[in-house]
């Protein structure tokens, strides 16, 4: 109903069934998926179907639920535990946007005065509902957090709800909010209600850090990041690459002070501290192996357009872009992002980009086969095979780059 009545496609249905019980619908044909909530799934357009309910705080974190099912509860009832007001609103089969809508926590007045609101004081039960709310921001970019939401959220925090979530809910929403049209807004609403230091003190931490103006006009290292997140979205990246910029500059928040606005080292500080990110995430392998190729060499990939042909196919090995080309392309669109989410720099061409691809292709081209075979015909074996390989790849790389 909320996307419908913001003009938005209606990716799915979302239906509540009431007055039923479980053996009904199973009766009916439908198919049982829930194993802590009554769901179930249509027998012919296998849309989800949910029984109303209610929901009572058990314990701490997002498993600690008692779910309510039962014919007498009623449809306002389950539209109190929803969590934001623009997302409790109900239609009857068959009713029109004008007619037959059900709203009685105002959900189509904050949707006309563009309000994250939540519904009841039940929202404070499930941590969840902090990022849902942060990801909704990164969304619906025209939208502002209710003052009384956000001072929720941060009592919350306070609470220590945020420290109990566990790995793969965070993970989904933070993978949902950075592919969101801006990504930095979801950050923004983290910091304010004090969840990102909870949830990702090594990103929470970059802000006030300084950065040589001469590269960053924007100076504040927190600053950057969010616009290179942005920059990723604007340049429809995937997850891997938004991913890749969130984690590239982790280093920098570890930098002695008596060196700022200097950054020396920070790259490898970087890929150790997204490492332990990942793995406390559970972040997907592919995204896992992007950031780190970015982390360690998004200052090289910067500083390749000086590079001469044997220092690129360094990089390139390093990287492992020649067996892994695809790959590759993702690093190179995340240090464009890095490169233009700079103050005053968002228009900038980003030549390392194409120049890099192009030595890449080059370098793929090189027959190995063939070459392999003929130095063993010559009486090579082992590591001078692979030398006879690499100075024809050099060869290519260099030609490739008309040096």
């Amino acid at each position: 109903m909320r996307d419908a009545l913001l003009g938005l496609p209606v990716q799915d249905n979302d239906w509540v069934v009431v007055g039923a019980t479980p053996q009904q619908l199973i009766d009916a044909g439908y198919l049982p998926v829930g194993k802590d909530f009554p769901v179930f799934l249509h027998p012919i357009t296998r849309e989800e179907y949910a029984l109303a309910r209610t929901e009572r705080k058990t314990a701490r974190g997002y498993h600690g639920f008692a779910v309510h099912s039962a014919p007498d509860v009623t449809l306002e009832q389950d539209l109190a535990r929803r969590d934001l007001t623009i997302n409790s609103i109900a239609q009857e089969p068959g009713a029109t946007l004008t007619s037959g809508l059900f709203d009685p926590y105002f959900g189509q007045k904050d949707i006309a005065d563009r309000v994250l609101r939540h519904v009841t004081d039940a929202f404070r039960e499930d941590p969840v509902r902090i990022l849902r709310v942060a990801r909704f921001a990164a969304r619906f970019t025209d939208f502002t957090v209710a003052p009384e939401t956000m001072d929720l959220m941060r009592q919350m925090v306070a609470d220590g709800e945020a420290g109990a979530l566990v790995a793969e809910r965070v993970w989904q929403e933070l993978s949902r909010g950075l592919m969101e049209r801006q990504p930095s807004r979801m950050f923004a609403v983290l910091r304010d209600c004090g969840a990102l230091k909870v949830l990702l003190p090594e990103v929470d931490r970059l802000w006030g850090v300084p950065q040589r103006a001469d590269y960053h006009p924007e100076i504040d290292t927190g600053v950057h990041l969010m616009m290179v997140l942005d920059m990723a979205a604007r340049l429809n990246a995937p997850l891997t690459v938004r991913y890749a910029c969130l984690c590239h500059d982790l280093g920098k928040g570890t930098t002695p002070a008596d060196v700022l606005p200097r950054h020396i080292g920070h790259e490898q500080r970087s890929a150790k501290l997204l490492r332990g990110v990942s793995e406390r995430l559970r972040a997907p392998t592919d995204c896992r192996e992007l950031a780190d190729v970015v982390a360690l060499e998004h200052g090289n990939i910067h500083r390749s357009a000086e590079f001469n042909a044997a220092a690129v196919l360094r990089l390139l090995e390093r990287c492992d872009a020649i067996r892994k080309p695809a790959r590759f392309d993702e690093a190179l669109l995340a240090c464009e992002c890095d490169a233009r989410g700079r103050g005053g720099l968002s228009e900038q061409p980003y030549p390392q980009r194409e120049r890099l691809a192009l030595a890449r292709d080059a370098a793929r081209a090189v027959p190995t086969a063939g070459l392999a075979e003929a130095a063993q015909a010559e009486g090579l074996s082992g590591p001078a095979v692979g030398e006879r390989i690499r100075a024809a790849r050099l060869a290519a790389v260099a030609h490739a780059l008309g040096a």
